[in-house]
Protein backbone atom coordinates (compact mmCIF):
# COMPACT_ATOMS: atom_id res chain seq x y z
CA UNK A 1 0.00 0.00 0.00
CA UNK A 2 3.06 2.09 0.66
CA UNK A 3 4.83 1.18 -2.15
CA UNK A 4 1.82 2.26 -4.29
CA UNK A 5 0.80 5.47 -2.48
CA UNK A 6 4.63 6.22 -3.23
CA UNK A 7 4.68 5.63 -6.63
CA UNK A 8 1.21 7.26 -7.27
CA UNK A 9 3.50 10.60 -5.70
CA UNK A 10 6.72 10.27 -8.09
CA UNK A 11 3.92 10.22 -10.93
CA UNK A 12 2.24 13.70 -9.63
CA UNK A 13 5.97 15.03 -8.97
CA UNK A 14 6.50 14.15 -12.52
CA UNK A 15 3.59 15.75 -13.97
CA UNK A 16 4.02 19.51 -11.94
CA UNK A 17 7.63 19.42 -13.15
CA UNK A 18 6.70 18.48 -16.66
CA UNK A 19 3.83 21.56 -16.40
CA UNK A 20 6.84 23.91 -15.17
CA UNK A 21 9.36 22.44 -17.60
CA UNK A 22 6.92 23.50 -20.01
CA UNK A 23 5.96 26.95 -19.22
CA UNK A 24 10.16 27.60 -18.71
CA UNK A 25 10.66 26.75 -22.31
CA UNK A 26 7.50 28.58 -23.72
CA UNK A 27 8.81 31.52 -21.94
CA UNK A 28 12.05 31.15 -22.78
CA UNK A 29 11.17 31.14 -26.54
CA UNK A 30 8.88 33.92 -26.23
CA UNK A 31 11.92 35.81 -25.28
CA UNK A 32 14.89 34.66 -27.18
CA UNK A 33 12.89 34.30 -30.27
CA UNK A 34 11.94 38.45 -31.17
CA UNK A 35 15.62 38.33 -30.03
CA UNK A 36 17.67 36.45 -32.11
CA UNK A 37 14.99 37.99 -35.06
CA UNK A 38 16.16 41.68 -34.63
CA UNK A 39 20.08 40.43 -34.30
CA UNK A 40 19.25 39.00 -38.01
CA UNK A 41 17.96 41.93 -39.18
CA UNK A 42 20.36 44.18 -37.56
CA UNK A 43 23.37 42.12 -38.83
CA UNK A 44 20.67 41.98 -42.43
CA UNK A 45 20.77 38.02 -42.29
CA UNK A 46 17.63 37.52 -44.05
CA UNK A 47 16.01 34.92 -46.29
CA UNK A 48 14.98 36.39 -49.76
CA UNK A 49 12.04 35.77 -51.45
CA UNK A 50 12.30 33.41 -54.64
CA UNK A 51 9.50 32.17 -57.12
CA UNK A 52 8.80 29.45 -54.43
CA UNK A 53 8.30 32.11 -51.25
CA UNK A 54 4.30 33.30 -50.52
CA UNK A 55 6.52 36.56 -48.27
CA UNK A 56 7.32 39.32 -50.21
CA UNK A 57 10.33 40.54 -48.24
CA UNK A 58 13.31 39.37 -46.63
CA UNK A 59 12.30 37.56 -43.31
CA UNK A 60 15.12 36.34 -40.43
CA UNK A 61 14.99 32.32 -41.12
CA UNK A 62 17.47 31.77 -38.12
CA UNK A 63 14.76 30.89 -35.26
CA UNK A 64 16.19 27.43 -34.97
CA UNK A 65 18.75 28.72 -32.77
CA UNK A 66 15.94 29.39 -29.79
CA UNK A 67 15.13 25.59 -29.79
CA UNK A 68 19.24 24.47 -29.72
CA UNK A 69 19.65 26.75 -26.24
CA UNK A 70 16.40 25.93 -25.18
CA UNK A 71 17.26 22.16 -25.24
CA UNK A 72 20.91 22.66 -24.23
CA UNK A 73 19.53 24.85 -20.82
CA UNK A 74 16.70 22.44 -20.14
CA UNK A 75 18.84 19.21 -20.13
CA UNK A 76 20.45 20.55 -17.07
CA UNK A 77 17.57 20.64 -15.54
CA UNK A 78 15.83 17.56 -16.53
CA UNK A 79 19.04 15.26 -16.62
CA UNK A 80 18.03 13.92 -13.13
CA UNK A 81 15.91 12.23 -14.30
CA UNK A 82 17.63 10.75 -17.10
CA UNK A 83 19.07 7.53 -15.76
CA UNK A 84 20.56 5.84 -18.70
CA UNK A 85 22.52 9.05 -19.31
CA UNK A 86 20.92 9.33 -22.29
CA UNK A 87 21.60 13.34 -23.12
CA UNK A 88 25.32 12.64 -23.21
CA UNK A 89 24.30 10.08 -26.72
CA UNK A 90 22.25 13.91 -27.51
CA UNK A 91 24.72 16.53 -27.23
CA UNK A 92 27.23 16.12 -29.99
CA UNK A 93 24.31 15.35 -32.62
CA UNK A 94 22.36 18.35 -31.51
CA UNK A 95 25.13 20.33 -31.74
CA UNK A 96 26.59 18.85 -35.22
CA UNK A 97 23.55 19.70 -36.79
CA UNK A 98 22.71 23.23 -35.20
CA UNK A 99 26.64 24.04 -36.47
CA UNK A 100 25.82 22.41 -39.84
CA UNK A 101 22.42 24.19 -39.92
CA UNK A 102 23.71 27.22 -39.12
CA UNK A 103 26.03 27.34 -41.92
CA UNK A 104 23.26 26.19 -44.59
CA UNK A 105 21.07 28.91 -43.15
CA UNK A 106 23.59 31.81 -44.30
CA UNK A 107 25.53 30.24 -47.04
CA UNK A 108 23.82 27.27 -48.48
CA UNK A 109 25.45 24.44 -48.46
CA UNK A 110 25.66 21.14 -50.56
CA UNK A 111 22.86 17.81 -49.82
CA UNK A 112 25.59 16.05 -49.19
CA UNK A 113 27.56 18.20 -46.83
CA UNK A 114 24.37 18.11 -45.33
CA UNK A 115 23.78 14.73 -45.21
CA UNK A 116 26.95 13.18 -43.96
CA UNK A 117 26.59 15.71 -41.06
CA UNK A 118 23.35 14.08 -40.47
CA UNK A 119 24.89 10.46 -40.85
CA UNK A 120 27.70 11.02 -38.31
CA UNK A 121 24.94 12.94 -35.55
CA UNK A 122 22.71 10.21 -35.17
CA UNK A 123 25.44 7.61 -35.83
CA UNK A 124 26.95 8.86 -32.51
CA UNK A 125 23.25 8.71 -30.94
CA UNK A 126 22.14 4.84 -31.70
CA UNK A 127 26.02 3.41 -31.48
CA UNK A 128 26.87 5.47 -28.25
CA UNK A 129 24.00 3.02 -26.02
CA UNK A 130 23.83 0.80 -28.92
CA UNK A 131 20.68 2.24 -29.31
CA UNK A 132 19.28 0.02 -32.18
CA UNK A 133 16.39 -1.70 -33.12
CA UNK A 134 16.77 -5.58 -31.79
CA UNK A 135 13.15 -6.56 -32.56
CA UNK A 136 10.01 -5.57 -34.54
CA UNK A 137 7.84 -7.51 -31.82
CA UNK A 138 5.94 -9.90 -34.31
CA UNK A 139 5.31 -7.00 -36.77
CA UNK A 140 4.58 -8.73 -40.12
CA UNK A 141 5.84 -11.76 -38.05
CA UNK A 142 9.10 -10.72 -37.78
CA UNK A 143 10.45 -10.98 -33.95
CA UNK A 144 14.39 -10.58 -33.20
CA UNK A 145 16.58 -8.93 -36.00
CA UNK A 146 20.73 -8.92 -36.26
CA UNK A 147 22.22 -6.45 -34.52
CA UNK A 148 24.34 -4.43 -37.16
CA UNK A 149 21.07 -4.36 -39.21
CA UNK A 150 19.21 -3.32 -36.17
CA UNK A 151 21.53 -0.19 -35.85
CA UNK A 152 21.23 0.51 -39.58
CA UNK A 153 17.55 1.05 -39.42
CA UNK A 154 17.59 3.18 -36.58
CA UNK A 155 19.88 5.09 -38.52
CA UNK A 156 17.79 4.94 -41.74
CA UNK A 157 14.42 5.88 -39.90
CA UNK A 158 16.54 9.20 -38.08
CA UNK A 159 17.97 10.59 -41.50
CA UNK A 160 14.66 10.02 -42.94
CA UNK A 161 12.92 12.06 -40.23
CA UNK A 162 15.17 14.65 -40.18
CA UNK A 163 14.80 15.14 -44.22
CA UNK A 164 11.13 14.94 -44.07
CA UNK A 165 10.68 17.70 -41.27
CA UNK A 166 13.04 19.70 -43.53
CA UNK A 167 11.31 19.27 -46.92
CA UNK A 168 7.52 20.45 -45.16
CA UNK A 169 9.06 23.36 -43.48
CA UNK A 170 7.64 25.09 -46.86
CA UNK A 171 4.66 27.01 -45.04
CA UNK A 172 4.20 29.03 -42.38
CA UNK A 173 2.96 27.28 -38.98
CA UNK A 174 3.28 23.32 -40.73
CA UNK A 175 6.64 22.61 -39.35
CA UNK A 176 6.20 23.58 -35.88
CA UNK A 177 1.95 22.50 -35.54
CA UNK A 178 3.25 18.64 -36.85
CA UNK A 179 6.19 18.66 -34.81
CA UNK A 180 3.92 19.66 -31.99
CA UNK A 181 1.43 16.66 -32.38
CA UNK A 182 4.32 14.40 -33.08
CA UNK A 183 5.93 15.13 -29.71
CA UNK A 184 2.19 15.29 -27.67
CA UNK A 185 1.91 11.90 -29.05
CA UNK A 186 5.52 10.43 -28.13
CA UNK A 187 4.89 12.17 -24.50
CA UNK A 188 2.14 10.98 -24.00
CA UNK A 189 3.08 7.07 -24.70
CA UNK A 190 6.41 7.76 -23.04
CA UNK A 191 4.77 8.87 -19.22
CA UNK A 192 2.56 5.70 -19.62
CA UNK A 193 5.50 3.94 -19.71
CA UNK A 194 7.05 5.98 -16.79
CA UNK A 195 10.58 7.06 -19.39
CA UNK A 196 10.62 10.43 -17.98
CA UNK A 197 13.76 12.16 -19.65
CA UNK A 198 12.01 11.58 -22.97
CA UNK A 199 8.58 12.97 -21.51
CA UNK A 200 10.20 16.51 -20.74
CA UNK A 201 12.29 16.54 -23.41
CA UNK A 202 8.52 16.77 -25.65
CA UNK A 203 7.90 18.50 -22.72
CA UNK A 204 10.46 21.43 -23.10
CA UNK A 205 10.28 20.75 -27.11
CA UNK A 206 6.22 21.57 -27.08
CA UNK A 207 6.76 24.92 -24.88
CA UNK A 208 9.94 26.11 -27.45
CA UNK A 209 7.44 25.71 -30.57
CA UNK A 210 4.33 27.16 -28.97
CA UNK A 211 6.38 30.04 -28.59
CA UNK A 212 8.07 29.73 -31.87
CA UNK A 213 4.57 29.39 -33.61
CA UNK A 214 3.65 33.20 -31.75
CA UNK A 215 5.93 34.53 -34.01
CA UNK A 216 6.32 32.21 -37.26
CA UNK A 217 2.75 33.13 -37.78
CA UNK A 218 3.12 36.45 -37.32
CA UNK A 219 2.66 39.24 -40.04
CA UNK A 220 5.13 42.41 -38.45
CA UNK A 221 7.50 40.29 -36.16
CA UNK A 222 7.40 36.76 -38.57
CA UNK A 223 10.70 35.03 -38.70
CA UNK A 224 11.37 31.16 -39.87
CA UNK A 225 13.02 27.97 -37.91
CA UNK A 226 15.48 27.26 -40.99
CA UNK A 227 16.57 24.67 -41.66
CA UNK A 228 18.95 24.83 -38.26
CA UNK A 229 15.53 24.23 -36.97
CA UNK A 230 13.96 21.85 -38.85
CA UNK A 231 16.99 19.16 -38.82
CA UNK A 232 17.21 20.27 -34.71
CA UNK A 233 13.18 19.04 -34.77
CA UNK A 234 13.66 15.70 -37.06
CA UNK A 235 16.85 14.77 -34.83
CA UNK A 236 14.64 14.84 -31.59
CA UNK A 237 11.89 13.29 -33.61
CA UNK A 238 13.77 10.47 -35.21
CA UNK A 239 15.06 9.74 -31.38
CA UNK A 240 11.62 9.65 -29.90
CA UNK A 241 10.84 7.27 -32.78
CA UNK A 242 14.13 5.20 -32.18
CA UNK A 243 13.96 4.87 -28.63
CA UNK A 244 10.14 4.18 -28.91
CA UNK A 245 11.56 0.89 -31.49
CA UNK A 246 13.58 -0.16 -29.28
CA UNK A 247 12.07 -0.43 -26.00
CA UNK A 248 12.55 -3.41 -23.47
CA UNK A 249 10.05 -6.08 -22.78
CA UNK A 250 8.98 -4.36 -19.22
CA UNK A 251 8.45 -0.85 -20.84
CA UNK A 252 5.82 -2.77 -24.24
CA UNK A 253 4.30 -4.85 -21.01
CA UNK A 254 3.03 -1.32 -19.99
CA UNK A 255 1.84 0.27 -23.18
CA UNK A 256 -1.87 0.06 -23.97
CA UNK A 257 -1.03 -0.92 -27.66
CA UNK A 258 -0.16 -4.22 -28.62
CA UNK A 259 3.77 -4.74 -29.39
CA UNK A 260 3.71 -5.96 -33.15
CA UNK A 261 1.88 -2.73 -33.89
CA UNK A 262 4.44 -0.13 -32.52
CA UNK A 263 5.98 0.69 -36.30
CA UNK A 264 2.02 0.96 -37.54
CA UNK A 265 1.42 3.07 -34.56
CA UNK A 266 5.00 5.17 -35.59
CA UNK A 267 4.18 5.50 -39.27
CA UNK A 268 0.61 7.16 -38.25
CA UNK A 269 2.29 9.55 -35.70
CA UNK A 270 4.52 10.60 -38.75
CA UNK A 271 2.43 10.53 -41.83
CA UNK A 272 2.55 13.84 -42.41
CA UNK A 273 5.85 14.33 -43.36
CA UNK A 274 6.77 10.77 -44.68
CA UNK A 275 3.83 10.54 -47.17
CA UNK A 276 4.68 13.93 -48.29
CA UNK A 277 8.30 13.53 -48.68
CA UNK A 278 7.71 10.01 -50.54
CA UNK A 279 4.81 11.26 -52.55
CA UNK A 280 7.31 14.23 -53.68
CA UNK A 281 10.43 11.85 -54.49
CA UNK A 282 8.25 9.73 -56.36
CA UNK A 283 6.25 12.67 -58.52
CA UNK A 284 10.02 14.12 -59.11
CA UNK A 285 11.47 10.70 -60.41
CA UNK A 286 8.93 10.29 -62.37
CA UNK A 287 9.32 13.45 -64.21
CA UNK A 288 12.65 12.82 -64.25
CA UNK A 289 13.77 15.52 -61.98
CA UNK A 290 16.16 16.00 -59.43
CA UNK A 291 14.41 14.88 -55.99
CA UNK A 292 16.26 16.88 -54.01
CA UNK A 293 15.12 20.11 -56.19
CA UNK A 294 12.72 21.89 -54.49
CA UNK A 295 8.93 22.91 -56.36
CA UNK A 296 5.38 23.01 -55.67
CA UNK A 297 4.35 19.68 -55.23
CA UNK A 298 3.93 18.62 -51.67
CA UNK A 299 0.73 18.63 -50.20
CA UNK A 300 0.83 21.69 -48.84
CA UNK A 301 1.34 23.95 -51.51
CA UNK A 302 -1.67 21.71 -53.51
CA UNK A 303 -4.21 22.71 -50.81
CA UNK A 304 -3.38 26.25 -51.28
CA UNK A 305 -3.21 26.44 -54.64
CA UNK A 306 -6.50 24.38 -54.91
CA UNK A 307 -8.26 26.06 -52.36
CA UNK A 308 -7.02 29.01 -52.28
CA UNK A 309 -6.41 29.27 -48.17
CA UNK A 310 -3.95 30.99 -46.04
CA UNK A 311 -0.70 28.89 -44.55
CA UNK A 312 -2.33 29.22 -41.30
CA UNK A 313 -5.62 26.99 -42.55
CA UNK A 314 -3.35 24.20 -44.43
CA UNK A 315 -1.22 23.89 -41.63
CA UNK A 316 -4.22 23.70 -39.46
CA UNK A 317 -5.69 21.22 -41.80
CA UNK A 318 -2.77 19.20 -41.84
CA UNK A 319 -2.43 19.32 -38.01
CA UNK A 320 -5.77 18.36 -37.56
CA UNK A 321 -5.19 15.11 -39.97
CA UNK A 322 -2.21 14.55 -38.37
CA UNK A 323 -3.96 14.29 -34.54
CA UNK A 324 -7.11 12.17 -36.03
CA UNK A 325 -5.06 9.52 -37.87
CA UNK A 326 -3.01 8.90 -35.02
CA UNK A 327 -5.85 8.74 -32.19
CA UNK A 328 -7.81 6.32 -34.41
CA UNK A 329 -4.68 4.13 -35.36
CA UNK A 330 -3.56 4.16 -31.92
CA UNK A 331 -7.11 2.61 -30.84
CA UNK A 332 -6.81 0.70 -33.48
CA UNK A 333 -3.91 -0.82 -32.19
CA UNK A 334 -4.91 -1.98 -29.20
CA UNK A 335 -6.90 -4.64 -30.08
CA UNK A 336 -6.57 -5.34 -34.02
CA UNK A 337 -4.16 -7.61 -35.35
CA UNK A 338 -1.12 -6.55 -36.45
CA UNK A 339 -1.73 -7.52 -40.17
CA UNK A 340 -5.75 -6.18 -40.42
CA UNK A 341 -4.00 -3.00 -39.01
CA UNK A 342 -1.22 -3.11 -41.23
CA UNK A 343 -3.96 -3.43 -44.22
CA UNK A 344 -5.95 -0.84 -43.06
CA UNK A 345 -3.03 1.87 -42.74
CA UNK A 346 -1.77 0.97 -46.02
CA UNK A 347 -5.32 1.68 -47.61
CA UNK A 348 -5.05 5.04 -46.01
CA UNK A 349 -1.93 5.85 -47.87
CA UNK A 350 -3.53 4.98 -51.04
CA UNK A 351 -6.88 7.10 -50.58
CA UNK A 352 -4.89 9.86 -49.48
CA UNK A 353 -2.89 9.09 -52.49
CA UNK A 354 -5.34 9.04 -54.82
CA UNK A 355 -7.21 12.31 -53.14
CA UNK A 356 -4.19 14.55 -53.80
CA UNK A 357 -3.72 13.14 -57.41
CA UNK A 358 -7.76 14.24 -58.31
CA UNK A 359 -6.72 17.38 -56.65
CA UNK A 360 -3.58 18.16 -57.90
CA UNK A 361 -5.19 17.67 -61.25
CA UNK A 362 -8.08 19.31 -60.99
CA UNK A 363 -5.98 22.37 -60.02
CA UNK A 364 -3.55 21.68 -63.09
CA UNK A 365 -6.99 21.40 -65.28
CA UNK A 366 -7.72 25.03 -64.08
CA UNK A 367 -4.50 26.63 -64.11
CA UNK A 368 -4.21 25.93 -67.94
CA UNK A 369 -8.10 26.69 -69.27
CA UNK A 370 -7.21 29.79 -67.61
CA UNK A 371 -3.63 30.26 -68.95
CA UNK A 372 -5.64 29.43 -72.69
CA UNK A 373 -8.29 32.00 -72.08
CA UNK A 374 -5.93 34.74 -70.98
CA UNK A 375 -4.10 33.95 -74.62
CA UNK A 376 -7.11 34.34 -76.38
CA UNK A 377 -7.99 37.66 -75.53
Amino acid sequence: MQSSAYHNQIIMDILVFSIIVFITAFLAGYYLTPKIRGLMLTKNLTAEPDHRSSHEKPTPNLGGIAFYVILMLSFYFISPYDPSDIVISLIPGLTILFIVGLKDDLMILAPLTKLLAQLAAVTLFVFHYWRKIDSLNGFMGIEDLDPILGGAIAIFIMVAIINALNLIDGIDGLAATVSIIMFSAFGWFFYAIESQFLFLVCAVMIGALLAFLRFNLSSKQKIFMGDTGSMILGFIIGVMAVSFLSLDIEALKRLPIRAENLPIVIGAILIIPFFDTVRVFFIRIAKKKNPFKPDRSHIHHIIIDTFSISHRRASFVLGVSNFLIIIFISYLGVTTSNWVLLIFFVCLLILFSVFFFIINKSSWFLRLKKRNSLMKK
